[in-house]
């Protein structure tokens, strides 16, 4: 039986319309043309193609699955996803090793490249307006566990130090419980510059967010404060304060812009939907401040604003008039009404951008090992997400299941609404009935 007499698949009206949004756009004929030279012209076994690979990462934020074996198992399971990535019925879909390889094959700068024209799409439709940009960041825990540690300088595990230090105080054979007592009065028990993760090298000790003690990465988006686009996005060690990762994605966030301003200009007049200027404003959180950061800030033409933290006593200026100037300006901004709604919206659309990417979108734990590896899957997840805003403004919804939810809902409030006329109308020949008779 030819493939063509195969039943298809009505599909799914939210990936419908997206594969409709990426076919306007060009998408399949931009990823082939970044990623011809990562593919043999002659030999080898045939390959996962660019548009199915990207598709399928797409895939992880939209039905909130983090690992590519989920997403495999998903693609499988699923005929509305198959025709989203456009596999026949007759063909196999890639099983999570494909998906692995394929990732491993194509460069970070690729996928870089691909966020990079989905922000291209958002500036055509209106949805970056780059010059107020809100930076924030949080954890991510790394696929490694805690009890695999082992010394930087030995390459002891956890244990074997732990049983060294108890023989060297004199107990011969220390038991399970005389370990953990031991270990209980030791003081900054799990240092990053004496331990770390034989299997994922890149990953840091820090607690996270509910107050456990994980190896970990650190997630950091740059978001646009008039539309929620995330215009940057990096992946820095978990050991870094804000202070020292800030530059990076705020320098990233400016290239994008910049880059941005610069294909909208070469745009026709008409076809130019946002004038993107760059940035002009950034907004962070308490982490961020210092009198270094705000004196860098300043030093590349930005307006800060950055609540500072409760002090005890006056700070001494001698010799910092630099970073005074700073500090008095950005404590200016924020105490006005305009800085503390741009607070507010930056904890509105931060932390929202996290809750899709990481809660309900499954990347809130690594199932991938290294930095590379972690950051070409979450180019690739917030690309989605981006895309999701896109979805927002056709369809109302920017995931198959808030589509979903909208339509029952929908249902819902019809019913109510019938059922409140039925009553209204009864209620109506109640009080009729007395008169006719």
């Amino acid at each position: 039986m030819a493939h063509t007499q195969l039943a298809a698949s009505p599909g799914h009206p939210f990936y419908e319309r997206l594969n409709a949004v990426l076919d306007t756009e060009g998408f399949d004929r931009f990823v082939e043309d970044r990623c011809a030279k990562f593919y043999a012209a002659q030999f080898g076994r045939p390959s996962l193609t660019p548009g199915i690979y990207f598709r399928s990462l797409l895939i992880g934020y939209f039905e909130g699955i983090g690992a590519e074996r989920g997403i495999a198992w998903r693609m499988a399971d699923s005929l509305a996803l198959r025709r989203f990535v456009g596999i026949a019925l007759d063909e196999y879909t890639p099983d999570h090793s494909t998906i692995s390889r394929t990732r491993r094959r194509i460069d970070l700068e690729t996928h870089a490249a691909v966020f990079g024209w989905v922000l291209e799409v958002l500036a055509r439709r209106g949805l970056i307006e780059g010059k107020r940009v809100a930076v924030d960041a949080t954890t991510l825990e790394a696929n490694a566990a805690m009890r695999s540690i082992v010394g930087r300088d030995t390459g002891a595990s956890y244990e074997e130090f732990l049983t060294a230090l108890a023989r060297a105080s004199g107990i011969a054979t220390p038991t399970r419980e005389d370990l953990t007592r031991l270990d209980r009065k030791r003081r900054k028990r799990t240092s990053n510059k004496e331990w770390k993760s034989p299997v994922d090298e890149d990953a840091r000790i820090a607690k996270m967010k509910d107050g456990r003690t994980h190896l970990a990465h650190k997630a950091e988006h740059a978001v646009d404060l008039d539309t929620g686009a995330v215009v940057a996005v990096t992946l820095q060690a978990a050991d870094k304060g804000d202070t020292a990762t800030l530059d990076e994605t705020l320098i990233e966030a400016g290239s994008a812009v910049a880059e941005l301003a610069a294909r909208q200009s070469e745009m026709p007049s008409e076809a130019a939907k946002v004038n993107l200027n760059g940035i002009e404003e950034l907004v962070t959180d308490k982490g961020y401040l210092s009198g270094a950061v705000l004196t860098r800030v300043k030093s590349y033409g930005l307006r800060s604003y950055i609540p500072e933290k409760r002090q005890k006593g006056k700070r001494r200026w001698r010799g910092k008039a630099e970073e005074q100037r700073a500090t008095y300006d950005n404590r200016r901004r924020v105490r006005g009404s305009y800085g503390k709604s741009l607070l507010k919206r930056r904890g509105e659309l931060v932390e929202r951008s996290f809750a899709h990417c990481y809660e309900t979108g499954g990347m809130r734990r690594c199932h991938l090992r290294g930095r590379e590896n972690i950051l070409k899957r979450q180019l690739a997840h917030v690309s989605a997400f981006n895309l999701s805003l896109v979805m927002r403004k056709l369809l109302g919804a920017g995931t198959p299941r808030e589509l979903r939810n909208r339509a029952v809902h929908f249902i819902l409030r019809l019913f109510v609404w019938l059922t409140c006329q039925n009553r209204h109308h009864r209620a109506v020949q109640l009080q009729m009935a007395p008169l006719a008779q």
